[in-house]
């Protein structure tokens, strides 16, 4: 299997960033996708934001997608200090179970799961958690539950995994094929993390800088 680049490798933080400036915009209102209602009780949506540019492409897959199959949004933007507090919370809860590792080896398990704050695709509204959905908007199996962690799947939550059904292997490689047709990239670890223009996605296309930088939600925007 080919080695997988974590969020926390040297290589991502590196990639520098040349802020283009694109607004964000609110999913709910700016798009025909389907929102998932889970996260709805985040008063200020902020989850339910992206970058006009990542959203465009969303949009573009949803009309690769086989007839009667959807893509189910579920989150998009996060602040950082919201992604800050997930990062700590799974890092401390490694660090619990797993008294004797290193610091550094804490830092890069968690990032199997969630991003190092500084470099967070979610906290530049280049990242979306999604899934997808039948013809009446139910969630479909994937082998997994989205935001599984590796330990409580083993390992299920690799997009690459070999320990779930086939319809469910199917089934990723349908949104697969339709999310990278469009230019997003999946983050290896989480079957259901793609991302379009941050540093993540700069390295894995081999693109100078990244376009989106973390910025908090209702920060100036380019008209």
């Amino acid at each position: 299997m080919t080695e997988i680049i974590l969020m926390s490798d040297p290589k991502v933080a590196a990639v520098p960033v040349q802020e283009c400036g694109e607004r964000l915009v609110d999913v709910r209102r700016d798009s025909p996708l389907l929102v998932d209602e889970r996260k709805w009780q985040d008063s200020a949506g902020a989850f339910a934001h992206l970058r006009e540019g990542v959203l465009d492409r969303l949009l573009k897959a949803q009309e690769q997608l086989p007839q009667g199959i959807k893509l189910l949004f579920v989150e998009g933007y996060r602040p950082p200090s919201l992604q800050r507090h997930y990062f700590d919370k799974y890092a401390a809860q490694l660090r619990a179970d797993h008294p004797e590792w290193s610091a550094e080896h804490v830092r890069s398990a968690a990032s199997r799961y969630v991003s190092p704050p500084e470099i967070a695709p979610h906290s530049a509204g280049a990242a979306v958690d999604l899934t997808l959905a039948d013809a009446d908007g139910r969630e479909l199996d994937m082998g997994t539950r989205m935001n599984a962690t590796p330990e409580e799947s083993m390992g299920a939550c690799y997009m690459h995994a070999d320990n779930i059904s086939g319809e469910a292997r199917s089934r990723r490689d349908i949104l697969s094929t339709a999310l990278t047709a469009v230019g997003l990239v999946n983050y290896p670890t989480e079957w259901w993390h793609w991302s379009y223009g941050d540093r993540y996605w700069a390295l894995m296309t081999g693109t100078e800088a990244a376009h989106y930088g973390p910025k908090e939600l209702g920060w100036p925007q380019a008209s």
